[in-house]
This record gives C-alpha cells, structure tokens and sequence, in this order.
C-alpha cells in the first residue's frame, strides 16, 4: 500500500507540513494488508541539507548519527529515513541510498559524477507486534517511498506511523510548520511513545493547547474516556524538524534540543527506558540569520536561533497531535477518533 492509498485519516493537512521548508520533500510507503502494519517515511533534500540529531531515552535504534556530530568531516545528508521494523527496518535506509546514488547525489568521494555516498541518517521504531513475524520494511520500502516524493504530507496510519502506537492509542505520522520572521520551521513525526497523549479525564491532547487557527479540527471532549488495555513498553518517537535557514551543524542540533522539549510536551511521561525517542534536524541554508557564527553580532544571532528553538518545540508538539488525530485503527489498536468520536465530527 502507497501514500496515495491512505486511509480517510491521512487527509488532515491543516497545520502547515515539513515540505512547507523550500527543499524539503517526503515520501512514504507502507503495507497495511493482511499480516502487515508497518511502514517507511523519507525526508528528501537531495541537494544537501546541514544535518544535526538528539537521541533520548533507553532504547534508540539509529543509523549515521555519529557523523552528525559537529566535529566530524560530512556536513550536509541527502535525506532522513524513519521506519518501522524495530532494527530491521534500518535496512529501509539501504534503498533510500540507492535512490539517491542512481540519481548522483551523495558526498563526492571520486572524479566522476556518480561517484558519490548518499548520506542518509536514520532511526526506526518498534512496532514488531502490529505485524507477523518476519514482516518488516526493507530497502524496497525506503526505495519506494523516495518514488513516491513530493511536497504533499499524508498524516495518520501512513509510512512509518502506520503500525505506531502511542500509549494505549493508535499512533501516527503528523507534521506541522510555522514561519518565524522570513524563515519557515518545519516538522514530521512518528507518534509512537510508551507514554499516553491524551488526557483520559477530559479527552484533551496533553499538547491541544498548541493548536493555531483551529487546525486540529476538533470539538475537545468534556467526557472521559476508557483506555484501551493493549499497549506496549518498546516503543520510540522519531522525527525531523527542518528550516530554511544557513545554520552549523552545533546550531541544527540546538533545534533537535528544542523539538525533543515539545515531544515531552505532547506525551507523558517522553524518553523513558523503553522510548529511544530521535530527532533529525536539517538546514537547507536558503537565509542567512543575522551575524555570523562566533562574530560580534554573536548575541543577535543567538537571539534569532532561539527564536526558532522556541518554534521548533511548538511545531513538534503540533505535529505530534496531528499524527494522534489523524490516525486510523490497526492491528487491533483504537485511535483516538474510536473512543472520542464526536471530537471529530
């Protein structure tokens, strides 16, 4: 199953989205027939982004983040990979690479044009029990979620949300963007934390008070709801905040700081033993902020790169309601629109 086979969750694209950033492009692909829940999403920026991650929690499955540090040699990637399929689903990144090879983008390590090294971060999720055993994305998902590419986000149990579980709820992929000055901040998450996201006593989001506009289209219950008793303790929340600003690899990371703050924001309790909670920033350096990088004017760019840590924790959190929202059951697992319906409409 494509993303243009999403289920009537994955049309929720109020909010803003990740490809909202000049440059960005995701794609997804997933199965969700008999025996399969589980999924692959691919952030693109074939033309080189400044990469940056933070890693929190106990159980992180994560590919090329050492090389993300800012000390180290490479410092733009050609693209993120989040999947499910617990650490087999980083074999997902293997097509992603072979996408991006076969079109010559990557880190040039010879003469020729073609003789380059994608480079594509990583971070999976568990979601091994939505599907039998044995079935998990590989590098034909990674490579059929670049295929399928564009500026157009499908939110809910699609790509690498689709056998996502947030607490005793379906997960889901959701995204968001803001604008802060002339430069846009955008994010895409996997909501898939061993914490809740609701509040069962009122049915409200634990980060419904970020909502801008009425973008989450919903009518906040003033009921409780029963929590669903099947849950699981592996887990793990995955996801990318990107913008179109010039920033160093240290300054990407101060964003993936900052977004990791929103997802605790969005679920309680975040980073937990069991969550290996992981955020990717990447900068297309489209806008220069104020100052350079250790000049002078250090305090006005501090100044203009917190502003965009404080958006990028407010985007996260956003994005993660959308992705609780947007979600379809599967597996067997409730959404949030099966035990709130009227919410929804």
């Amino acid at each position: 199953m494509g993303a243009g086979d999403a289920d009537p969750g994955a049309d929720r694209l109020t909010g803003g989205k990740i490809t909202d950033v000049p440059g960005v492009l995701v794609g997804q692909h997933e199965r969700l027939d008999d025996g399969w829940a589980t999924g692959t999403t691919v952030v693109l920026v074939p033309d080189g982004a400044t990469g940056a991650v933070d890693q929190r929690g106990g159980a992180p499955g994560t590919r090329e983040t050492n090389l993300l540090e800012p000390e180290n040699l490479v410092q733009q990637v050609n693209a993120v990979c989040l999947s499910g399929g617990s650490a087999y689903g980083l074999a997902a990144a293997d097509g992603v690479m072979r996408w991006l090879s076969e079109r010559n983008h990557g880190f040039p390590v010879g003469a020729q044009p073609y003789e380059v090294v994608p480079i594509v971060p990583a971070a999976v999720l568990f979601d091994l029990p939505r599907s039998e055993w044995g079935n998990r994305p590989d590098a034909d998902f990674g490579y059929a979620a670049c295929e399928a590419a564009g500026e157009a986000v499908a939110m809910g149990t699609v790509g690498a949300g689709s056998g996502a579980v947030v607490g005793s709820l379906k997960g889901g992929i959701g995204t968001a963007s803001e604008v802060v000055g002339e430069v846009t901040v955008g994010a895409i998450v996997a909501v898939n934390a061993a914490g809740q996201a609701v509040d069962f006593a009122t049915g409200r989001a634990f980060a419904g008070d970020h909502e801008v506009d009425g973008e989450f289209g919903v009518r906040w219950p003033d009921r409780p709801g029963e929590a669903p008793g099947q849950r699981t303790d592996l887990n793990t929340t995955i996801g990318v905040v990107a913008c179109d600003a010039a920033l160093t690899k240290a300054e990407a990371r101060r964003l993936t700081v900052a977004a990791q703050d929103g997802l605790a924001r969005a679920v309680r309790p975040a980073h937990s033993m069991f969550d290996g909670d992981t955020v990717f920033a990447l900068a297309t350096g489209a806008r220069e902020l104020p100052g350079e990088p250790g000049s002078f004017a250090v305090a006005a760019r501090a100044g203009a790169l917190d502003a965009l840590c404080a958006a990028s924790a407010r985007v996260f959190a956003r994005a993660m309601v959308h992705g609780l929202l947007s979600a379809t059951s599967a597996a067997g697992i409730p959404a949030y629109r099966d035990v709130w319906p009227e919410a929804l409409g």
